[in-house]
């Protein structure tokens, strides 16, 4: 594929300054690449398979620029990982965190790609980063911020809902009971049951 074929395919969904680098990681190792669907369980996806000289990436369609971009490279360091090790690393150990570090590190240091509020908390979740971004409730709340907003459905972040409040999630309706530290323990109203709730999940406030 030629280097404007495959830019257009990804172009509006990273950041302009971003393309290029974009481009760079696919080339230097190629990869069948993926817009898919929404998927509420994970914003990306690599699976190493043996049967299968050029492996997938896949990204949801509807994530903003930034977490597009973000996502984007926590796939390609997997795809990179595995590549040179095979299946004999951690998911997301220490090679997985080390190779994506240095394939982020050229955006982060390029002030042209991510807005200063995403910058400052994405600077420090990249000193150790976590499995997702979303387990970074305060690289998660600035994120959000960029997110398409529908008008009809404002939401939240589970953390910002006061104790007692009530809330929607999943088209269920729940009661915040008490905060932990990144979940939160809640009642569901029609059942009785009570469930803990990651801090970062989008609501919709009652």
């Amino acid at each position: 594929m030629k280097k404007e074929e495959w830019i257009r395919h990804i172009q509006g969904r990273v950041p302009d300054a971003a393309l290029t680098y974009c481009f760079s990681l696919w080339e230097a190792k190629p990869f069948h690449f993926v817009i898919s669907r929404s998927r509420s369980s994970k914003l990306g996806d690599f699976r190493f398979r043996r049967d299968q000289p050029i492996q997938k990436i896949t990204i949801n369609h509807d994530l903003n620029p930034y977490q597009f971009l973000i996502t984007y490279i926590h796939e390609v360091a997997h795809h990179r990982v595995y590549a040179a090790h095979s299946q004999r690393c951690l998911p997301h150990g220490v090679e997985w965190k080390r190779t994506f570090q240095e394939l982020m590190l050229p955006m982060i240091a390029d002030r042209s790609v991510f807005p200063l509020d995403i910058l400052i908390p994405l600077r420090r979740h990249m000193l150790n980063p976590k499995a997702s971004s979303g387990a970074d409730l305060f690289l998660m709340k600035e994120l959000r911020k960029y997110d398409p907003q529908d008008p009809e459905m404002q939401k939240t972040l589970l953390s910002d809902v006061k104790l007692g409040e009530k809330f929607e999630l999943k088209n269920r309706v729940f009661q915040k009971l008490e905060s932990r530290r990144t979940r939160a323990l809640c009642l569901e109203v029609a059942t009785g049951k009570k469930y803990l709730i990651s801090g970062h999940a989008a609501v919709i406030n009652k």
